[in-house]
């Protein structure tokens, strides 16, 4: 039986745009049943009318709190009935009730080969710091800061003429690779979390 997706973007939804097109080409054993975005001018939305996916929009600026939002958005997840859910780009921390209702069941992916360089700008960090190697990583998402247990990663060269912009626009091919193989395996259950470390059978 096939599995039922959702992702959840911000922005302009390329890797949401990436896990499409591996659906629609057969390669992911699995159904994307909504985008749900706190953004409603997200290009995202475009993406997931065109492929006729239902699009949820949960727009932050319209909660009083973001207690209230999060209350909000997990309904909204809960409705979806996914068995996976998909960070692509989504801009926003996840509270502890939302990470605590889908435990090994929501996956992030982030532009820095983690535990390095968590949070924003991770690109601009890498540039900063001179690292001579980043790259992309696909984790299961828990309570920490893009800490969760490591599902995939690729490495990317980083080169002495690159700035944040560079380094991102090549990294970004990567994560249209690294994160439809990850929702691949979790729809084949071929990963399993042993404590902090994730086994790909």
């Amino acid at each position: 039986m096939k599995k039922k997706i959702a992702v959840l973007a911000s922005g302009r939804g390329s890797n949401f745009k990436a896990v499409i097109d591996a659906l629609q080409a057969g390669k992911i054993p699995a159904s994307c049943v909504a985008l749900i975005t706190d953004n409603p001018r997200a290009y995202a939305i475009e993406r997931a009318r065109d492929a006729k996916i239902p699009v949820k929009i949960i727009d932050y600026a319209s909660f009083p709190s973001r207690d209230t939002y999060e209350r909000a958005l997990l309904f909204a997840m809960q409705q979806t009935e996914a068995d996976l859910f998909v960070l692509a780009g989504y801009m926003r921390i996840l509270g502890t009730i939302i990470v605590r209702a889908f435990p090994g069941r929501m996956v992030n992916i982030h532009p820095a080969l983690l535990p390095s360089f968590t949070g924003l700008h991770a690109q601009r960090q890498a540039v900063n710091y001179g690292v001579k190697v980043s790259g992309c990583t696909v984790h299961f998402v828990d309570e920490s800061l893009d800490g969760g247990p490591i599902i995939l990663q690729h490495c990317v060269s980083v080169k002495e003429t690159d700035d944040e912009d560079s380094l991102a626009e090549r990294i970004l091919k990567y994560e249209h690779e690294c994160l439809p193989e990850a929702i691949r395996l979790f729809c084949e259950e071929r990963l399993e979390i042993v404590g902090r470390h994730v086994r790909i059978r």
